[in-house]
């Protein structure tokens, strides 16, 4: 009889908590709005220009001053996002070499449950040059579906302050040339004014 109730019990807290882990988390793909994301204003002038965000307080992503925004979502434990870094960088390098393309292609990146500290750890281990905000509550990892890490997110900031997602996708960006390549036709822009 025990067994029997224990069994029912145990049918139930399932069927109860069911339709919670059937919540499915939705990952917004090319052509959708990227949900609000909103950040920390950074506190060095050099970070507050790459970004063209002035003051203190929070901002948004489309808010950031430029015509396109390449947002990645890494964690610093994660293996992948380690061995991606390089690739990244040298996609920074790319955009900000070019005097056409570096103030109208921002990249930024967010530790999904990073804290500060960690965060500061993968920039120094290796060498970030582009901002990196930390996402300790998961809040912003969540807004975007609890994606795997790397994952890039590339928006086209609208002149009314609108956004499109025109890139969703986890993994390598592989070639740095060939995915700079590819966010121009996506967006529109052109390598040389």
């Amino acid at each position: 009889m025990k067994k029997k109730l224990l069994l029912i019990i145990i049918t139930y807290l399932i069927f109860l908590v069911q339709p919670i882990l059937a919540v499915e988390c939705v990952i917004p793909s090319k052509g959708d709005i990227l949900p609000e994301i909103t950040l920390s204003v950074p506190q060095s002038t050099t970070e507050m220009d790459y970004i063209g965000i002035k003051g203190k307080g929070t901002f948004n992503i489309s808010q950031i001053r430029t015509k396109v925004v390449i947002l990645e979502i890494f964690s610093m434990y994660c293996p992948y996002c380690q061995k991606e870094a390089p690739n990244v960088n040298e996609l920074y390098r790319l955009i900000n070499s070019n005097p056409y393309l570096k103030d109208k292609i921002k990249i930024i990146g967010i530790g999904a449950g990073n804290t500060p500290f960690e965060v500061e750890v993968f920039k120094k281990q290796y060498n970030v040059p582009f901002l990196l905000f930390p996402d300790e509550s998961f809040s912003v990892h969540k807004s975007v579906g609890n994606v795997r890490t790397p994952y890039f997110f590339v928006i086209k900031i609208n002149a009314d302050g609108s956004n499109k997602i025109i890139y969703s996708k986890a993994g390598s960006i592989q070639d740095p040339n060939q995915f700079l390549d590819f966010i121009l036709k996506e967006s529109g822009l052109k390598k040389e004014g």
